[in-house]
């Protein structure tokens, strides 16, 4: 195949090219990885191609603005999306150690194939084959990519421009896989390699193919965040307390709430995500029984109720670094709203007594400790629960009595999710 476009080429890679077809409805329409890899061509890839293409838009969109100032100056203007996309796409493979004879040849199908594009394909050539030779070098002296204005100016109003840009570092390194055990942390982390972190969570660094790690078919464990994990183990003693995990999806807490030995109902609005969470009952065979309906709806008397509310997710943006490319900030407002009343509707279904963990996988106040300290001051009698656990760190304490957790904490370790949690406790009687 002619790399110069001149000659007839042959199509590029499944992967590639789905993976510009992902950045295209991303950064074109605003739409989330998870979205967009539903339906269209990607659904028919081979499982192998359809993991390699969600890792390169990825890759692309954890370092768009890296891949945008490589390209700034070898472009006299700026092409349009999908030849802009199909650049950033070779010019993040090229200086992350792609080969660049597969990936130049690729990139340079891609515009050819497309009527509209294809007398572009010399100048793709072009600059990806002296990106193959410059770009590595330059690559590396790029700093971590800034968060959007959007989110940034209010995260360093919070927490300090300092802290934000640790962030960004942490985002721009991605996150290793964690893992929560039924039983036997230590001598599944022995057979797995993996590091026992102090909260109990395992992390593997590079896992390879989840499903066929030892251990995943006979569900002895599952995957949850670290940082997601700690909401369920703050209500402390659950064994045979009734607990409702009110927004149950994608279902860790539910999990663990089950493998404590609770109660659990698992409620969520989602069909289709509370299929999933049968599906993670029946591998691991832990018991709980799952409801599709509004948690606004809810009915029942529980012991004690987790609440991870719908949130901005802008503390997952290290897994998830679509997020502040197809959103702008719409909607928090409207979730603000929602997040305050299922804390009051979370609240009438409380027995006298019972605590309420509310947590959000957000790095903005008003989806944390704003929710609290007005939830404190709408409910007579509620207070906020001591956290006593041994693995928080002082560095997680909010003023409040929550926990503040940050993609920025555990550095030498890798990182962890944005997450807040505080556990409230309901008046005696």
């Amino acid at each position: 195949m002619a790399a110069n476009g001149a000659e007839k080429t042959e199509a590029a890679s499944p992967a590639r090219a789905a993976a510009v077809a992902l950045l295209g409805q991303v950064l074109g329409q605003g739409r989330l990885l998870s979205e967009a890899m539903q339906g269209g061509p990607f659904v028919k890839l081979e499982a192998s191609e359809r993991a390699a293409a969600q890792r390169l838009a990825t890759g692309v969109l954890r370092n768009l603005a890296r891949c945008d100032q490589m390209l700034k100056s070898r472009l006299r203007k700026a092409p349009p999306l999908f030849v802009r996309n199909v650049l950033r796409l070779g010019t993040y493979e090229l200086c992350t150690g792609g080969a660049a004879h597969g990936v130049v040849n690729d990139c340079v199908s891609l515009i050819s194939a497309d009527r509209k594009t294809k007398t572009m394909s010399g100048l793709v050539n072009a600059i990806l084959r002296r990106l193959s030779e410059e770009g590595p070098e330059q690559w590396a002296k790029l700093r971590a990519p800034r968060l959007p204005r959007w989110l940034r100016e209010p995260l360093a109003a919070a927490w300090g421009g300092k802290a934000v840009s640790a962030m960004e570092r942490a985002h721009a390194a991605g996150a290793p896989l964690d893992i929560t055990v039924t039983s036997d942390a230590e001598g599944w982390a022995a057979k797995l390699g993996a590091e026992l972190l102090p909260t109990g969570s395992l992390r593997l660094a590079e896992p390879g193919q989840v499903s066929a790690l030892p251990g995943f078919d006979e569900g002895a464990w599952w995957v949850q965040d670290a940082a997601a994990a700690m909401p369920a183990k703050l209500l402390g003693d659950v064994a045979g307390l009734a607990v409702l995990d009110m927004c149950a999806a994608p279902g860790g807490k539910t999990l663990q709430l089950a493998a404590a030995g609770a109660e659990v109902t698992a409620l969520d609005l989602s069909e289709s995500r509370m299929a999933r969470i049968t599906e993670n009952l029946l591998r691991t065979g832990l018991k709980a029984a799952t409801v599709v309906g509004d948690a606004l709806k809810a009915e029942g008397s529980f012991d004690a109720i987790l609440l991870d509310a719908p949130c901005s997710a802008t503390g997952t943006i290290r897994r998830h670094p679509d997020l502040p490319h197809a959103k702008q900030g719409e909607g928090i407002s409207e979730l603000i709203g929602l997040q305050a009343a299922m804390i009051d509707h979370a609240l009438r279904l409380l027995k006298p007594g019972g605590r309420l963990v509310f947590c959000t996988c957000s790095l903005l106040p008003d989806e944390g400790e704003c929710q609290v300290e007005e939830a404190l001051s709408r409910h007579d009698g509620l207070t906020v629960a001591p956290l006593e656990a041994e693995w928080i760190e002082p560095a997680w304490r909010s003023e409040e009595g929550g926990l503040r957790l940050r993609p920025d904490y555990w550095p030498e370790r890798g990182g962890m999710d944005g997450f807040y949690v505080a556990v409230l406790q309901a008046p005696a009687g």
